[in-house]
């Protein structure tokens, strides 16, 4: 990325006061956790996406898809928030600026680094449930073999993520659209903008006039929408976007 692109994206930033930072996909892989599909090797590289990740495929193996979740989770857990989610959260402890994280990520990574997340568009692997009673469990179940019942009523607990078919937690949606409502600016990372309804998100933003940052290494649907693109890995382009241009130093 050229030095005028970090510097427009720098005087975006100096001027707002109230942002959104958007992620994807993008920003966990570089802490070394693939997509859902790219998890599927192994053990699990025969398995229909759809079985592990519907309605349908829990009612019909509910053993089989709480394992595919706890091993997922055991893995998150292996690695490390990367310099991306530390530079959002040192963001967010930025004097006179509102940050609102809204993730599409199922992770714990910007937790961990020191952020608030506002918003888990599509559930988190740490937030699980009974299926029943809704009773919320403490994310140290997300990793539990075999399939433990709900303490409360006796009934199965359920992976905390959003499966395909089923809406999304309709407070998270909420949250993020009042936030992007709200923002002056919208940083857009690691996400290709194509999963609808979380893609809405950017496309209401440049629609409403707020500037869009995308920082991604390839070109995705949100670039149309960007005030300036910062064409590289969140790792890298984030910390560069709060790095004080005059004194080469992280700005406060």
């Amino acid at each position: 990325m050229s030095t005028a692109g970090l510097d427009g994206a720098r005087d975006l930033l100096d001027a707002a006061s109230s942002i959104v930072v958007f992620t994807g996909a993008g920003m966990s892989a570089e802490s070394g956790i693939p997509t859902f599909r790219d998890a599927l090797t192994g053990m699990w590289e025969n398995h229909d996406p759809m079985t592990l990740a519907s309605p349908e495929g829990w009612a019909n193996d509910p053993d089989l898809v709480w394992a595919w979740y706890a091993d997922r989770a055991t893995r998150v857990r292996s690695v490390t928030p990367n310099a991306g989610h530390l530079a959002v959260a040192e963001l967010g402890r930025r004097p006179g600026v509102t940050v609102t994280v809204v993730t599409q990520n199922v992770d714990d990574l910007h937790e961990r680094a020191g952020s608030v997340v506002t918003s888990h568009l599509h559930g988190s692997l740490f937030a699980p449930r009974c299926q029943d009673c809704g009773r919320a469990e403490s994310p140290d179940v997300a990793v539990a073999n075999p399939r433990p019942a709900c303490p409360l009523c006796g009934s199965t607990l359920r992976p905390g993520v959003v499966w395909f078919g089923e809406s999304l937690p309709s407070g998270d949606w909420l949250r993020a659209e009042n936030a992007v409502g709200e923002a002056d600016l919208m940083i857009v990372v690691g996400t290709t903008g194509v999963v609808y309804p979380a893609a809405e998100l950017p496309e209401r933003a440049a629609a409403a006039g707020v500037p869009v940052v995308e920082v991604n290494p390839d070109s995705s649907a949100v670039t149309a929408l960007a005030s300036v693109r910062l064409a590289g890995p969140a790792a890298q382009m984030l910390p560069d976007l709060l790095m004080d241009r005059r004194r080469g130093v992280d700005g406060r």
